[in-house]
């Protein structure tokens, strides 16, 4: 059985931002496509799961990078599942450079959906072909809730367009980390990295549904959360570190 997967492969300057470092969304693209291929592997993927009208939705993420790869950089990412937690399946990341040093680890929750009814759906058998990985090290415990900032609010408009939706009709969870950095703006992106990203999200985003961002930084603390209808359906948060020179 998989216990594990990974991949390698080289940064493009389309994964990465206008400093030249891998792009925060980018890094959770990676880390929902080797999910996606690990599950196809074990057989409870996409393809398998859609004939039941099951599809993969995530719910947390927390992300921890020590340094971040550049344009042209050859980085392998690795992941794997844990025992399911009632409704909710943990899965773990690291990245590495080619020389095997630590870039940064990851902690995730997913959980079913039914397509039609958008309703979360119990374990049921995927639970039954998930591996024991109870041997393996875990990089962190389940991802954490985001911490409120006592800073000033900036509040923008946000309405999902063609490119932020995905294969299940809502905004893709990877958007949500364009989002906060484009909230956050340009200036503060230049001085600063995320250091950490906290991904919680209680509802999904569909196409017609407009979205205001409130997003704060104090000092190393950020926070960006987007409402519609008075309806909080995500919110993003962390610390923020300067770059390297």
């Amino acid at each position: 059985m998989y216990k594990t997967y990974q991949e390698e492969f080289v940064l493009r300057s389309c994964d990465c931002d206008f400093m030249g470092a891998w792009r925060p969304s980018a890094i959770m693209q990676t880390m929902q496509e080797i999910s996606g291929t690990h599950s196809e592997l074990l057989g409870c993927g996409r393809n398998t799961l859609i004939q039941q009208n099951i599809v993969w939705v995530l719910t947390r993420a927390e992300i921890h990078m020590e340094r971040y790869p550049k344009i042209g950089d050859r980085v392998t990412a690795e992941t794997f599942p844990t025992a399911n937690r009632r409704w909710f399946f943990p899965r773990y990341y690291f990245f590495r450079d080619e020389r095997g040093e630590a870039l940064g680890y990851a902690a995730t929750l997913w959980a079913l959906m039914d397509i039609n009814d958008r309703r979360m759906l119990p374990p049921g058998d995927v639970a039954r072909v998930l591996p024991d990985n109870a041997d393996l090290p875990l990089p962190m415990g389940l991802p954490a809730t985001v911490d409120m900032v006592n800073g000033e609010e900036n509040v923008t408009r946000r309405v999902p367009m063609y490119f932020d939706l995905d294969v299940n009709m809502h905004v893709n969870n990877t958007r949500y980390a364009d989002w906060a950095c484009d909230a956050l703006g340009v200036d503060v992106m230049r001085k600063y990295c995320l250091d950490t990203l906290l991904v919680n999200l209680s509802a999904e985003v569909r196409p017609d549904q407009a979205i205001m961002l409130h997003s704060a930084v104090s000092e190393n603390q950020f926070r960006v959360a987007g409402y519609h209808e008075d309806r909080m359906h995500f919110e993003l948060g962390g610390k923020l570190r300067e770059r390297d020179a």
